[in-house]
């Protein structure tokens, strides 16, 4: 179905005129009005609930941190949810600790032993990342789960432990109204143009690189 834009160009008008300081109260009055009719004029034509491929890319911080903000949510609707790790698995991440408190609505299952710097064996690498993969395929496949989070498994696919084409065919698998997020930095052009939702985080500045700050409790982990 093709979307009018007009009202998203509109909405883009009004909020840039509404910043302008010279604007009389009446008139920030009236540009709101307006911009309230848009706003609902958008919501009434974009009325339709599909179950969304979601992809958080990029070298910029909060790709997964993003993601398990989705997965609360869901947990918050009473909604079953899934996460496989593919590659942090080894961290024992405090996210498994807070989760841990919804074991009737929540799978974690953290696949990964570790960075490709630490593990030092690519046949092992590949052997977890394709069993993360046949596992994260058992949840896809189940329509009693809402939310499916596969964490950092773009890296295992830029890395090439697994195979585009097969991860695109799984995805066709999943039920209609089920959404699956995938992250970690790298992603293939093929995922991205299949994605109904992609997020790059940029990293304009990071602690690590310019500080020399390690990784901390509570920010990284």
């Amino acid at each position: 179905m093709e979307l009018n834009n007009a009202p998203d160009l509109t909405a883009e008008r009004l909020n840039e005129e509404a910043t302008s300081s010279s604007l009389s109260e009446e008139q920030y009055k009236r540009k709101m009005e307006r911009r309230k009719e848009v706003q609902e004029q958008r919501l009434a034509d974009r009325n339709l609930e599909k179950g969304l491929i979601i992809v958080h890319t990029g070298n910029g911080k909060g790709k997964t941190t993003a993601a398990l903000g989705m997965v609360m949510r869901s947990l918050g609707h009473g909604y079953r949810v899934a996460i496989v790790q593919f590659i942090k698995g080894a961290w024992e991440p405090a996210e498994k600790a807070v989760l841990s408190h919804w074991p009737d609505l929540l799978q974690f299952h953290a696949m990964g032993e570790g960075f490709t710097w630490e593990t030092q064996d690519r046949q092992r690498d590949i052997q977890k990342a394709e069993q993360a993969w046949e596992k994260a395929l058992t949840f896809i496949r189940n329509p009693e789960f809402k939310l499916i989070l596969l964490d950092e498994i773009n890296v295992a696919l830029k890395l090439g432990y697994l195979k585009v084409e097969n991860i695109l065919a799984g995805l066709t698998e999943k039920p209609e109204n089920s959404h699956v997020i995938l992250t970690g930095r790298g992603a293939p052009q093929a995922l991205i143009d299949k994605a109904d939702l992609v997020t790059e985080m940029t990293l304009i500045k990071h602690p690590f690189r310019e500080q020399g700050v390690k990784a901390q409790p509570g920010i990284e982990f």
